[in-house]
């Protein structure tokens, strides 16, 4: 049974969606961690994933699949289809969408935190960071409206959690208070999921 190596950190929200769903998908002992740093311009990472960034994937031949989205895909694959995400047809879509809406509030979050960790505090822009505050708010409501089934734990779900303890950890968007069926939500999927609590990142 082939085995891989995931370049990735503890902390990578990202790196973090592939390690819950190899856990769900009893995938986890296949699975190497390699810590990677894409800041170091002599990391490996980059010839693997000419991005430089993580998660990357790297299979027993050592060809590297990236990103964290893909590497749910080819996971769902190996543990039979239909796992993670519907087969195919509209329902596909319409997870896959839902899906990169998570993605997308991770994204914005680590634009926040990437402002103030690359520039000066002088440098920093409020009207940029205030653009990527309304990302993340706007895909928030969108899933306060309709959240996830948190008795699944699905492409959105996995996605959706990992999104939500980030905004937990690094405290960029003020959003327990305005969205509470999301808050229960997450505490009921928390509840449910051990992997969600088994990849939490010591801080």
């Amino acid at each position: 049974m082939d085995k891989f190596v995931l370049r990735s950190t503890l902390t990578s929200p990202f790196g973090r969606k592939v390690r819950i769903a190899a856990q769900v998908l009893g995938l986890a002992d296949r699975i190497t961690l390699q810590p990677a740093d894409p800041r170091d311009e002599s990391d490996s990472l980059r010839r693997q994933n000419p991005l430089g960034k993580m998660p990357c994937l790297l299979l027993a031949d050592g060809t590297p699949v990236y990103d964290s989205s893909v590497i749910l895909e080819f996971f769902d694959q190996l543990a039979g289809g239909g796992r993670l995400m519907p087969a195919g047809g509209l329902d596909r879509i319409k997870a896959l969408t839902r899906a990169k809406l998570a993605d997308g509030i991770l994204d914005a979050a680590i634009l926040i935190v990437y402002e103030g960790r690359y520039r000066e505090a002088h440098q920093a822009s409020e009207t940029w960071l205030a653009h990527q505050r309304g990302k993340a708010l706007r895909a928030l409501a969108e899933f306060e409206q309709a959240p996830p089934d948190a008795g699944k734990s699905d492409i959105v779900a996995i996605g959706l959690s990992c999104a939500l303890g980030y905004l937990d950890w690094r405290k960029v968007v003020d959003w327990r208070a305005q969205f509470l069926r999301l808050v229960a939500w997450l505490d009921a999927f928390a509840r449910r999921e051990p992997a969600f609590n088994a990849t939490r990142a010591e801080k």
